[in-house]
């Protein structure tokens, strides 16, 4: 009798299908989309992933493609591995790409509502926007937003509030709060520099400017180089943790390329839990 896979596995094992169909694509020269062409070591170890989830997901590598559908695709993952939670984190949850690429986007949420007047006052005040700067316009490439709960689902199976207590909470709808941002979750192919500097940069924004609970801060990405990933993995004080996308297969390739300092790097980060696999963000997400 054939075993199913559990629910996380399976819902991986989606995620990797589908970015075999689309972004994870091979160009004529047999270079993988998340590789660096000018990378030897990154070409091969690219190369290696992408030949092992072909084994593993029968599906096979597509021709060039133009667009990228991580963040899509990301999306939809935590969509499926993370709803199904409910029994460990209950709650009125959504996930949501933010694709309008609105500054003030995370503003509609209880942690960065004052982010609006914020704005206001900065566009009327050279002088305080010149302070400012750009230090609370964030982006995020992906939201998970946790919805307010009614009275009614407070109060089930016994009374827990009444109209002379909890008046402040921002859980309780009755408060006239907005929504709260649960996670931010930073959605990158690759990692170059430039790139890496972005997503820290969002995350001590989001640290500094809110107001209230921090929600969780992580890093999605596919870059195969392990020079790369340790230049967003290591440290700590901003972002919770990087999640890779096939952080198994990647250790495997590494293994396979015989490049001692890269592995022992991988290693690194591994076991000093900065850097995960994909696999692991919903239960994370969880706590």
């Amino acid at each position: 009798m054939m075993m199913m896979d559990a629910h996380i596995a399976a819902t991986r094992k989606k995620f990797h299908k589908n970015l075999l169909k689309s972004v994870l694509t091979i160009n004529s020269n047999g270079i993988p989309s998340n590789a660096d062409k000018d990378s030897k070591l990154s070409v091969r170890i690219a190369t290696g992933i992408a030949e092992i989830l072909q084994f593993v997901t029968g599906e096979r590598l597509a021709g060039q493609t133009s667009g990228s559908e991580f963040e899509t695709i990301t999306s939809e993952f935590i969509r499926e591995a993370f709803l199904p939670l409910q029994h460990i984190r209950p709650g009125n949850w959504e996930i949501k790409k933010i694709g309008n690429r609105n500054r003030l986007a995370i503003a509609q949420f209880e942690q960065y509502s004052h982010l609006v007047e914020l704005d206001k006052a900065a566009k009327i005040n050279p002088e305080l926007a010149a302070a400012l700067g750009n230090d609370y316009t964030i982006t995020p490439d992906i939201i998970i937003i946790r919805h307010l709960l009614s009275d009614d689902e407070i109060n089930t199976p016994k009374q827990i509030v009444d109209n002379s207590v909890s008046l402040r909470t921002a859980l309780r709808a009755s408060n006239n709060g907005k929504p709260l941002l649960h996670a931010s979750i930073s959605s990158k192919w690759t990692i170059r520099s430039d790139r890496s500097q972005n997503s820290r940069a969002e995350a001590l924004n989001l640290i500094r400017n809110r107001k209230g609970h921090l929600p969780h801060i992580v890093v999605v990405t596919a870059e195969p180089l392990p020079s790369r990933l340790a230049s967003i993995a290591l440290g700590t004080g901003d972002i919770d943790c990087v999640y890779h996308f096939a952080l198994d297969e990647l250790l495997a390739a590494v293994q396979a390329t015989n490049a001692e300092d890269s592995l022992e790097l991988l290693n690194i980060m591994i076991d000093g839990k900065r850097l995960k696999d994909i696999s692991d963000l919903p239960l994370d997400l969880a706590i």
